[in-house]
C-alpha cells in the first residue's frame, strides 16, 4: 500500500514548508524533496499572501516533476489563471476582474514574481488536476463532488486546459461549469436568511457561508453546519436551501482537502474526511496528514510546524 503525506495550503510560506518536510523525513532532491518510501500530495493554494511564493512553487513543481509527489489545483491558482487571461476582443478586460479586492488578494504574487516567472507559473497551474484519486485516497482543494468533478474533467479533456473558452463558461454565473468550479475549488456555500451576514477573514461582508458538505444538514443551524472559523448566526437552516444534500458516503475512500482556514489542534472532520489547512498565512500552522493506508483517519497522524513569525 502506498504511503502519502498530504500537505495543506502553503500560501508562499517556504520556510515553514521546508521545516515541515524535514520534520516528515524528506530530504532535498534537486529543487524538490524526496523520501524513498513515501510521496507528497499538495492540496493547492501555493501562492498569494506569503513572503516566498517563487520558492514554494519551485519546491512543489520540482517534487511533482520528479515523481516524488502530486498536486491539485487550489482556488488561488484558478483565480490567478483567470486574472492573467485577457478576454478576447475586449481591451483591458480579464476573466478575473482587476478590482481592488482581487488585486489585494493577489498582490504578494504580483510583487514577488517577474512577468516571465508569472507566465511560467500560470502555465504550470494549468496542468494541475482539479482533483486526484490515488491508491486509497482522494484529494481535492475544497469539496469532493463526484458529478461536478466529472464535468470539469470531461470539459478539460475536450478543450485546451483553462483557456479563454473554458474561462468564458466557468466565469459565467449560472452555468454548470461555474457551479462546478465554485464547489470543487472554492467550496459549496449556503445563503444566510435575509438580514444575516458574516464578515470573513479578509474583512468582506458576506451573506453566504461555507458548510460541512460531508455531513447531512438535517436539524442543523447555520452555525453548526458551517465549516470554518467565521462567526455564523446560530439560526435554524431553511430546509429548502439544503434540499438534496446527503453528505460524503461513510464507505467512500478517505478524502483530504485544504481551503478552510481552520484553527486549533488538527483533527479529522469525519472518519474519512480531513482538512489540512490550518491558517499558516494567518499565523497558524502548516499541517500535513501522514496516511499509511487506514480507512478511518486518526488525529495522531496530523503533523505540523508553527508559523515562523510566532
Amino acid at each position: 500500500m502506498p504511503a502519502y503525506d498530504i500537505i495543506g495550503d502553503i500560501h508562499g510560506h517556504a520556510e515553514e514548508l521546508k521545516r515541515l518536510l524535514e520534520h516528515l523525513g524528506y530530504r532535498r532532491h534537486g529543487a524538490g524533496y524526496r523520501r524513498s518510501d513515501r510521496q507528497l500530495v499538495f492540496v493547492g493554494d501555493f501562492i498569494d499572501r506569503g513572503p516566498a511564493i517563487a520558492e514554494v512553487i519551485a519546491i512543489a513543481r520540482a517534487t511533482v516533476d520528479a515523481g516524488d509527489g502530486f498536486a491539485v489545483m487550489g482556488n488561488h491558482e484558478y483565480n490567478a489563471i483567470a486574472y492573467h487571461t485577457a478576454v478576447p476582443g475586449e481591451k483591458d478586460s480579464w476573466f478575473r476582474e482587476h478590482s481592488p479586492k482581487n488585486l489585494k488578494q493577489h498582490q504578494a504574487t504580483l510583487d514577488q514574481l517577474s512577468p516571465n516567472e508569472m507566465a511560467d507559473a500560470i502555465a504550470w497551474f494549468k496542468t494541475l488536476p482539479v482533483a486526484k484519486e490515488l491508491d486509497g485516497i482522494r484529494v481535492v482543494h475544497a469539496a469532493w463532488r463526484d458529478e461536478k468533478i466529472r464535468l470539469l474533467n470531461e470539459t478539460l479533456k475536450s478543450s485546451s486546459r483553462f483557456d479563454a473558452d473554458f474561462l468564458a463558461e466557468s466565469e459565467t454565473t449560472g452555468s454548470e461549469l461555474h457551479s462546478a468550479v465554485e464547489e470543487v475549488l472554492k467550496g459549496p456555500e449556503l445563503t444566510l436568511p435575509v438580514g444575516h451576514w458574516i464578515v470573513d477573514k479578509a474583512g468582506h461582508k458576506r451573506d453566504t457561508v461555507r458548510f460541512k458538505w460531508y455531513e447531512e444538514p438535517a436539524r442543523r443551524t447555520y452555525r453548526g453546519y458551517h465549516l470554518g472559523s467565521d462567526d455564523v448566526p446560530d439560526v435554524a437552516i431553511d430546509a429548502e436551501t439544503v434540499d438534496g444534500l446527503t453528505g460524503y458516503p461513510e464507505d467512500a475512500p478517505p478524502v483530504f482537502v485544504g481551503h478552510y482556514w481552520l484553527t486549533g489542534t488538527p483533527t479529522p472532520l469525519a472518519p474519512n474526511v480531513a482538512c489540512t489547512d490550518y491558517s499558516v498565512a494567518k499565523g497558524g500552522k502548516l499541517v500535513a496528514y501522514r496516511w499509511d493506508g487506514e480507512s478511518v483517519l486518526k488525529a495522531e497522524n496530523f503533523k505540523w510546524v508553527e508559523n515562523s513569525m510566532k
